[in-house]
């Protein structure tokens, strides 16, 4: 059975957005595979405190509750009896040592930097779009190496409302000054599909670690394995295409 919402093949959809401006990326899950290490950091945190009785939190536990969501909504998931600022403060340590393993195990997605190359390449305007807190998603670019790839980078908790609302993209727009019709996602999780859909745009889905049915129920126009995958080289040989028409 396809995993397309539609008939339309994916190197077709992308085509009506030519000519592209730009390109807009979630960081988590999408420039790079850092679930594990937030899944690692929770899991290993919320034993040491005797959550869940003391059970290991498990990866559905993790997909379900934390994945993709911001600090508020991860602190009032997990402890809606704590008081608001003992809660937070779980979290930060719990993004500090994330911090910490990032500095030694962080890869990028396959085929990144060769995404990367293609869009430089043609001029487009780029964004990080995120709902880590900005000393993770500045580190984690940093490590990747594309700190001077990205021309902004939005955090969902400087915005009025995080992922999975749209006000994170609809900034990044505002901030590139480019337009919603020339512009499209790359996202990893439901929450920042939902996102990028509610703010008017197409949205690549990686399939890093969520399950498709999630990705495509959120709204994402095509999903892909990683950057190497032929599906994604074949719209973008479209949008080339049909922008030279």
């Amino acid at each position: 059975m396809s995993i397309f919402s539609n008939s339309h093949s994916p190197e077709s959809s992308l085509g009506r957005l030519a000519p592209l401006e730009a390109v807009l990326f979630d960081v988590d899950g999408t420039l790079c595979d850092s679930d594990p290490l937030h899944y690692y950091a929770f899991q290993e945190m919320l034993q040491e405190i005797g959550y869940n009785n003391g059970v290991p939190i498990d990866e559905e536990f993790f997909i379900r509750n934390i994945a993709g969501r911001h600090s508020e909504d991860t602190a009032n998931i997990l402890f809606p009896d704590w008081d608001h600022e003992k809660a937070m403060k779980f979290v930060d340590d719990k993004e500090a040592m994330f911090r910490r393993l990032v500095t030694k195990q962080l890869k990028p997605i396959e085929g990144l930097h060769k995404l990367c190359k293609w869009v430089k390449d043609r001029g487009l305007k780029c964004a990080a779009v995120t709902n880590a807190p900005r000393p993770n998603a500045e580190l984690m670019i940093s490590m990747l190496g594309l700190t001077d790839f990205f021309d902004a980078a939005v955090i969902g908790s400087e915005c009025e409302r995080a992922k999975p609302f749209p006000d994170p993209y609809l900034k990044a727009l505002k901030e590139l000054n480019v337009s919603v019709e020339h512009t499209f996602i790359f996202e990893d999780s439901a929450s920042g599909i939902k996102a990028g859909v509610a703010a008017g745009m197409s949205v690549v889905g990686l399939t890093t670690r969520n399950p498709e049915k999630s990705l495509m129920e959120a709204g994402a126009t095509f999903l892909i394995k990683d950057y190497e995958d032929p599906k994604l080289w074949m719209a973008l040989e479209e949008l080339d295409r049909v922008g030279q028409c």
